[in-house]
């Protein structure tokens, strides 16, 4: 992804496809919240499944939850950092560019999403001090998927053996799991709000992959005009 000209493609794709998935998942949000949630006993489901994990807190459970976090939250960073670096060193800028921006959109969709739509969280008692009113979507659920998920998306397209692609993606798949029960044990979010995270984090890997994509293909073009 070299010059000006397949940058600017990618940061205007990058732009684009930012506002459009961002207004998909705030009227998603605001129909789970003024819709979904007034609906009989779906609100009453939602939290009793958050109380019967709290239920089963013991000291063991407790530990794993928090490594769970800390893998959808300081852990995901680094990775994503450090396959950036790797993969600029490399001047392979397609795959650096979406290591580098998946959190970032991935946040950006995350703090607009729950500005817009705002929820309590669990009416249980809380293993973190975190806004009351920002449980949808889950955050740490939507980055585990951004960063996991589409790394090895990236990733396994350039990995031949069927074993190592398959250990790959089971292990990109039950990351997120963890992550949300994690998330839902702590008592920070709701399985709906888990639901929300999960659009937010494929949302994230989906614009992603549209910016790199037109910035490759402009500079294709620019290629066969020089």
């Amino acid at each position: 992804m070299e010059g000006r000209y397949p940058a600017l493609v990618f940061f205007l794709a990058l732009i684009l496809g930012f506002v459009l998935v961002a207004a998909v998942s705030i009227g998603l949000g605001l129909l789970v919240t003024d819709v979904l949630l007034k609906a009989g006993g779906v609100a009453s489901a939602d939290e009793s499944f958050v109380r019967d994990l709290v239920d089963q807190r013991t000291g063991f459970l407790t530990d794993t939850s928090a490594v769970g976090s800390t893998v959808g939250s300081i852990v995901l960073s680094a990775i994503a950092a450090l396959v950036a670096i790797a993969f600029a060193i490399r001047r392979q800028w397609r795959i650096a560019a979406f290591a580098a921006f998946v959190p970032l959109v991935e946040s950006g969709l995350y703090r607009v999403t729950s500005l817009a739509d705002p929820r309590h969280r669990p009416e249980v008692a809380r293993l973190e001090d975190l806004p009351v009113n920002a449980s949808y979507p889950s955050g740490h659920t939507a980055a585990s998927i951004a960063v996991y998920v589409g790394l090895v998306l990236l990733l396994t397209s350039r990995i031949t053996d069927a074993t190592t692609r398959r250990l790959a993606w089971t292990v990109a798949v039950l990351i997120p799991i963890f992550v949300a029960m994690s998330r839902m044990y702590r008592g920070m979010h709701h399985p709906i709000d888990v639901a929300g995270g999960v659009f937010v984090g494929l949302g994230a890997i989906g614009i992603l992959l549209f910016a790199c994509r037109a910035a490759g293909s402009a500079d294709q073009f620019r290629s066969m005009y020089r």
